[in-house]
């Protein structure tokens, strides 16, 4: 009988002041432990999804978590019985998730974190304006109620959205509580570092993303809607992180409901593309 895979996505906000050197360490290690998979490493931290043995994955992980800043590294375990990736890259890049809006510090200026049930009170606040960081066509498959969709194709379209939407709440004299959130936790800390570093103080998000909230809230008290879409084969998932009764397109590579005509906009001006990581 086969091994299965261990798979591990994770990521950590840190200050690495070489961070040539951790990948070129990381490189060596991860030839070592034999997995597959993708690192990304830069000066605000790590980010990534790896495969490998139980073991392999393991040390890697205890490796990673020496690093500067990432003792408390998040790290999300699923099990594969056949090789998820065909090989292994460790890249260093500018930033671990593309926003593209200049020098911001997530490792020490995102906003505060709040778990499941201390989220459902502050967005059952209707003084607190809820932001779904994530782009359009995930927000199409589900999202918590009340939220608003930025309608954005690209988490680099962010900042050029929100900075249009702070001057709107200025100009109305109002600066209030700010609650963000993603799939899994990544792009809502680095947005509420963006929004903060624009003036917002009373900034949260929800620790862990959508998928833990999904494993953790019962779906008698949550206060999500729809399914959540996911960047792997399952397409989307719904509570109790079940997979949702989506497809994607083969041709321009964005969701839709087994049960709904799927009106596809590959090759027509301004189509969508393809779906990617989350970054």
């Amino acid at each position: 009988m086969a091994v299965p895979f261990t798979i591990a996505a994770l990521y950590r906000f840190a200050s690495f002041p070489d961070p040539d050197a951790i990948a070129r360490d990381l490189r060596l290690l991860c030839a070592e432990l034999q997995t597959r998979g993708t690192l990304i490493v830069a000066g605000e931290g790590i980010n990534g999804t790896v495969a490998g043995s139980e073991a392999g994955i393991a040390a890697l992980v205890t490796h990673i978590r020496a690093l500067p800043g990432c003792a408390d590294l998040d790290v999300k375990y699923a099990v594969s019985e056949e090789a998820p990736f065909a090989r292994m890259k460790v890249k260093v890049k500018a930033e671990i998730v593309t926003l593209g809006a200049g020098d911001l510090d997530p490792a020490n200026r995102a906003g505060t974190y709040l778990d499941p049930a201390d989220w459902n009170d502050l967005i059952a606040d209707p003084d607190t304006v809820i932001i779904d960081t994530r782009n359009a066509y995930e927000v199409s498959v589900g999202s918590f109620e009340g939220a608003i969709d930025p309608e954005t194709r690209s988490f680099r379209d962010f900042p050029a959205w929100f900075d249009d939407f702070a001057e709107k709440l200025r100009e109305e004299g109002r600066e209030p509580r700010i609650a963000m959130f993603c799939t899994g936790g990544i792009r809502c800390e680095k947005s509420t570092a963006l929004v903060r570093a624009r003036g917002f103080d009373e900034v949260y998000h929800l620790r862990g993303g959508i998928l833990r909230y999904l494993e953790e809230m019962p779906e008698t008290d949550s206060r999500w809607q729809g399914d959540c879409y996911v960047f792997d084969e399952r397409v989307a998932v719904g509570h109790g992180l079940k997979p949702g009764d989506y497809l994607t397109c083969r041709a321009c590579g964005l969701p839709h409901a087994r049960t709904v005509a799927h009106d596809c906009p590959a090759g027509a001006t301004g189509a969508w593309p393809h779906r990617g990581r989350e970054d």
